[in-house]
């Protein structure tokens, strides 16, 4: 009859192969050396968003040097008319200005949220899905202005019919990722202040007892999409 392998303390011993990383993993909660595994699978879905958005990007740069008609201007066709001037990339250069202020509010909440001050923690929180909001809103009437001009996945009036199709894909994929950011963070927001992180209370997005860990996670996501919308600025509206 075999034994289990013992160490000199006369511990079991950690299994090998395939038994010693199912062991592993069943053994704790905090498989990752004390990560929140909220916090563990989170990266881990960043990371796979991550290949989605580059493959999105590449795919997008690649048709872009390929194509023998001329690309769309962006400046021309993403400005605004002011005063009778036209200003080029002014409603994108809002947008962007108004996610990245989101990712301060996001930061700071996370901050009051380890002191558990909860009032500020849920402030901020409304604060950031404020801003997620509002950039939606920009982008939906960025959209509703170019689908006027007569851009359409197939084609546009001002160049390489592969534009409308890149444009579309890829900031209605980031735009969906804000739009789910700011249902998520207005549930926290909603736990926060009932105080459901401090009394562990049953439901969704509770996590530990006093532990505000779930609020970095969603930092985490916030970041994350605010970061994506940098790259998605230099390559689509500045190049």
């Amino acid at each position: 009859m075999a034994h289990d392998a013992t160490t000199a303390s006369g511990t079991l011993a950690p299994a090998d192969g395939l038994a010693g990383v199912v062991a592993d993993w069943s053994s704790d909660q905090r498989a990752f050396k004390k990560v929140p595994w909220g916090k563990a699978m989170m990266w881990i879905f960043l990371l796979s968003d991550t290949f989605v958005f580059a493959s999105f990007l590449i795919s997008y740069m690649t048709v872009r040097m390929s194509t023998t008609v001329p690309w769309p201007n962006p400046s021309k066709v993403f400005g605004l008319t002011v005063g009778g001037q036209e200003v080029p990339l002014l409603l994108i250069a809002i947008m962007t200005f108004v996610l990245i202020s989101s990712s301060g509010t996001m930061a700071m909440a996370v901050k009051f949220g380890y002191q558990r001050d909860r009032k500020r923690t849920a402030a901020l929180i409304l604060a950031t899905a404020f801003f997620g909001a509002t950039f939606v809103g920009m982008q939906a009437f960025e959209w509703t202005k170019l689908i006027t001009e007569g851009v359409r996945p197939w084609g546009n009036p001002w160049g390489a019919p592969q534009f409308g199709s890149s444009f579309f894909m890829i900031t209605g994929f980031h735009g969906f990722h804000v739009s789910v950011g700011v249902l998520f963070l207005l549930i926290m927001a909603a736990k926060v202040l009932r105080g459901d992180l401090d009394s562990e209370r049953p439901g969704f997005l509770t996590g530990r007892r006093g532990n505000y860990e779930m609020i970095e996670v969603m930092g985490l996501y916030w970041h994350f999409v605010d970061l994506v919308w940098v790259f998605i600025f230099a390559f689509f509206y500045l190049w």
